[in-house]
């Protein structure tokens, strides 16, 4: 897919495992677990996908995954499927080298989006992407430096302060990055994080983040437990709807293990996929 001057490419880099009740909140596991089965200690598999917008000379990724060099704890809390550089290896396979990302679009500061931001070399967190600048919005970046005792254990420091420290984390407040990419703000999961909409007069893809993770979460009651506002997200995913269904969007899945993409459709049980795809057409 082509849109305005970027091509589109989904980036595979692992895979991870959540508790399936966790990610569905109140929805009863005889009904998730149809589409999500879960492992003996109730996880599920999550994909760890990103997106490449490749405008030439401009080379912009959103989001960098759950990255690597994780302790053995917290692969086994989480069960990391760790692959070492899995996000450059993806990237090379289009023969794109990390030093030719010009820009990161980070949707919020949780370890499973920013993960891959850093790299660890010679016993130092270092920007994985060193001639990038990185933007994440500037009430999230605030809200990651005093969050609450419930989302505490989303922000993992070293992998999104060094940024900051070497001066390439810019803090912003706008929603329009250039002229077909707009950030769209949204509260439910977390203080102000940005979708990334990417569009032109045929196409429109919304790299949903963690609005809707998978699409398993497009009905509206499907909210997870790590939501700070889950009334919030309902009311997010109504306004949106409305608008994807009326213009088609392309809704783009980060942690969907196998489902890239898919457009919306209404029915009488409320919002449901009309088409899926496993790879960007």
């Amino acid at each position: 897919m082509k849109i305005g001057k970027y091509e589109l490419h989904a980036i595979n880099t692992t895979t991870f495992g959540l508790d399936g009740g966790a990610m569905f909140g109140v929805v009863p596991k005889q009904l998730w677990q149809k589409t999500n089965p879960s492992d003996e200690q109730n996880r599920i598999t999550l994909g760890a996908r990103c997106l490449l917008l490749d405008g030439g000379k401009r080379k912009i990724l959103i989001d960098t995954g759950i990255g690597d060099k994780w302790d053995d704890k917290f692969k086994q809390i989480y069960r990391v499927e760790e692959k070492e550089n899995a996000l450059s290896s993806s990237l090379k396979k289009l023969n794109v080298d990390s030093s030719q990302i010009t820009d990161v679009l980070i949707t919020h500061l949780h370890f499973d989006h920013t993960g891959g931001s850093t790299c660890f070399v010679d016993g130092k967190w270092l920007p994985a992407f060193p001639n990038a600048k990185y933007y994440i919005q500037k009430k999230h970046f605030e809200w990651a430096q005093n969050p609450t005792e419930k989302d505490k254990a989303s922000f993992v420091l070293n992998r999104f302060m060094p940024l900051y420290d070497a001066g390439i984390l810019k803090l912003i407040d706008e929603k329009e990055f250039d002229d077909e990419i707009e950030l769209l703000m949204i509260n439910g999961h977390t203080i102000s994080q940005q979708m990334i909409k990417i569009y032109d007069t045929s196409n429109t893809v919304l790299y949903c983040g963690d609005l809707i993770p998978t699409s398993a979460h497009i009905p509206i009651p499907y909210v997870m437990g790590y939501d700070l506002q889950p009334l919030i997200t309902i009311q997010e995913k109504k306004e949106l709807y409305k608008k994807a269904l009326n213009e088609n969007w392309f809704l783009f899945f980060e942690h969907d293990p196998k489902i890239v993409m898919a457009t919306l459709n209404e029915s009488s049980k409320g919002f449901i996929a009309n088409k899926t795809f496993t790879e960007i057409q």
